[in-house]
């Protein structure tokens, strides 16, 4: 079976989660205690004891308050996930995992399989038990691809789960408590949907924490990353299109879309610190491209910054979150004019046969063209390159510093070596460049330079998650084939009946497999006198389990039966007694299941090759199209019914 990580491990990022949860429950018992002393203060019209509450309530208040800047202090932890590399990185921003409380499956699904399956509870505790130890084990994933898989298996097994044991009527009485993962505050549904939606909330979290630990100075650790923070960028996308109305701040739609921004930014990051790495340094093209890229990040960033300052996001999101981003904006456009001066002061000038391309790109490079002479005689003229350049580092060192200022207000960021000495680094060396390229007798006044177009070589992907990639076998694989035996339908308890063999063989049409069905009964047949109807379905021959039989192994055994006859049990559906009801039901399954909530419509564990798996959708659609049995003659059997 699956493991989590030790809970116990006492690395750095244990004992942040066990802070994490901490507070957590701090918050609950706080929130707890609000709650009663709110409806006392509605309550009573005692004018002493609401004073007293009042007063109760302002210490509530106020220790949520405390407990909440904790909470963010915490969010803000961002070196904790960072590598241990000596190069210096820019820190990246990862996410905490959300917490749950424990849960106790045993009885409410031991109840639910003798009510609605008629089985003994006790005969499945053992999976009962180990679909509990998953659950257990993905509150701690490991921050690698078997963390991932782990959380990818539940959440799979979760789809099976929900067509066996939550009827789309009745709740199953069983609530799923999850903390927002930003602000700590505890929610609970019994939706199975908040389960589902908090657990894809974690795996994109996961992504995130293992994007964050990359160690980005050389490739494989770069590429790595990219692809961590895009797979993060899809889990939050998938689940703000699929899941609504989530009971918590983080899973709401602008919070969700603020994240997918924020990761899909964290990429560009990383792009841009690939063609660093990549590029030849001193080449005019590379350098020009260089500048358009840090153009890019810096355009990707000043939208999550617009996306996080948004009324009903910039509550909830850490502060330091926000002065990072807002850190990260300027930065980059100060690196984007550096680039650019460094292109016309560092690079010889174009020769002849350069030139052309040279000008093509220089033409598309600005916002707006640059005051002055033609590109053609800036590109060939060293005092006119050095104008421009000089007037691009007036730019770069404006913006250094406004990301110094940003930078110096937020307190937990001041903490923050490593983001200082970057942003430091960056600004000394624009400095210096400009007293180097500075002459004592430019009596110019310096020009503004326009702004860098931006433009990136590669665009991040938003990749959703690949469900298909963990297979899964259902859990609860012995109640019988979903197509019929799940939470949703409802069938009568199975009749035994006894059959003789005719003339005629036993006089009934059989179609499909597990479970086999009876297309037809001839009247006056055997099968007929017997009671059994159209649209009964075979659960067992002669004692044999024939839920899951093919149809051929439930011929081999009704022909091996000598004279003394055969027991066969039989089950009909509810609503299924009527003729061509069945097709209807059939019909009516398939296209009811979409409608319900557009996550559970996903095909994506069809192509999963367990025996369980639901690929009854391809078998219904078939069985609904040639349920036009009930009134043939018997002679015209369809293509995939046989008569016996």
């Amino acid at each position: 079976s699956q493991q989590g990580c030790d809970p116990f491990a006492q690395t750095q990022r244990s004992k942040l989660q066990h802070r994490r949860a901490r507070i957590n429950q701090q918050i609950n018992k706080e929130m707890r205690m609000r709650a009663g002393a709110e409806n006392l203060f509605r309550a009573t019209s005692n004018h002493k004891v609401k004073e007293t509450v009042a007063l109760e309530l302002s210490y509530v208040n106020s220790n949520l308050q405390l407990l909440k800047e904790e909470l963010e202090e915490l969010n803000s932890s961002v070196d904790v996930y960072q590598n241990d590399s000596e190069s210096i990185s820019v820190p990246m921003i990862p996410l905490g995992l959300k917490e749950t409380k424990e849960l106790d499956l045993l009885v409410p699904l031991k109840d639910f399989i003798s009510e609605h399956y008629g089985e003994e509870g006790v005969l499945f505790e053992k999976e009962i038990k180990e679909l509990m130890e998953l659950r257990q084990a993905m509150r701690t994933p490991s921050r690698n691809e078997a963390g991932l898989e782990l959380l990818m298996e539940y959440y799979n097994q979760l789809y099976f789960l929900d067509s066996r044991f939550f009827p789309p009527t009745k709740p199953l009485g069983v609530f799923f408590h999850w903390y927002d993962s930003l602000t700590g505050v505890p929610s609970h549904q019994r939706a199975l949907a908040f389960e589902k939606g908090s657990v894809l909330f974690n795996l994109g979290a996961l992504h995130t924490q293992i994007g964050a630990r990359q160690d980005r100075a050389a490739l494989p650790g770069l590429n790595q990353a990219i692809d961590a923070f895009q797979r993060a960028a899809g889990a939050f996308n998938y689940l703000k299109e699929n899941f609504s109305n989530a009971p918590s701040l983080d899973m709401s739609a602008p919070s969700l879309n603020m994240l997918v921004r924020l990761m899909v930014a964290q990429v560009q990051e990383c792009v841009f610190e690939k063609m660093t790495l990549l590029r030849a340094q001193n080449d005019f093209l590379a350098r020009l491209q260089l500048a358009q890229e840090a153009a890019k990040v810096e355009d990707v960033y000043s939208l999550v910054h617009q996306t996080m300052t948004q009324p009903h996001v910039k509550d909830y999101v850490p502060f330091s979150w926000t002065t990072m981003v807002h850190v990260k904006s300027e930065h980059f456009k100060a690196l984007s004019h550096y680039f650019a001066a460094i292109a016309l002061c560092d690079c010889p000038v174009a020769s002849e046969s350069e030139l052309p391309e040279q000008e093509k790109a220089f033409m598309q490079f600005h916002i707006t063209m640059p005051e002055g002479p033609s590109l053609r005689v800036l590109l060939q003229d060293p005092e006119e390159r050095r104008k421009l350049g000089k007037a691009h580092l007036k730019k770069a060192i404006m913006k250094h510093e406004e990301a110094m200022r940003i930078h110096g207000l937020c307190k937990i960021l001041r903490k923050m070596d490593i983001l200082q000495e970057v942003l430091s680094f960056a600004h000394k060396r624009s400095l210096s460049k400009y007293s180097e390229i500075d002459h004592e007798e430019d009596f110019f006044e310096t020009g503004d330079a326009p702004d860098i177009h931006p433009k990136t070589h590669q665009k991040p992907e938003v990749k959703p998650p690949n469900f298909s990639q963990v297979k899964v076998t259902d859990l609860f694989h012995r109640l019988g084939p979903l197509s019929v035996f799940s939470a949703k339908n409802k069938w009568y308890p199975a009749r035994r009946v006894h059959l003789m063999r005719g003339e005629n063989g036993f006089g009934f049409t059989l179609r499909g497999d597990s479970p086999v069905l009876i297309a037809g009964v001839i009247p006056g047949g055997c099968a007929a006198a017997a009671g059994l109807k159209e649209g009964d379905y075979i659960v067992s021959v002669n004692g044999k389990d024939c839920r899951w039989s093919k149809h051929a192994e439930v011929v081999q055994l009704l022909k091996s039966s000598g004279d003394e006859g055969v027991d066969v049990a039989v089950i009909t559906l509810h609503g299924s007694e009527a003729p061509r009801a069945v097709d209807k039901k059939a019909a009516g399954m398939s296209s009811g299941m979409l409608k319900s909530n557009k996550e559970n419509s996903r095909k994506s564990l069809m192509n999963s090759k367990s025996p369980s798996t639901l690929l009854v959708w391809s078998k219904k659609s078939k069985r609904s199209k040639k349920s036009t049995y009930s009134g043939v003659p018997f002679t015209a059997v369809g293509d995939n019914e046989a008569m016996y």
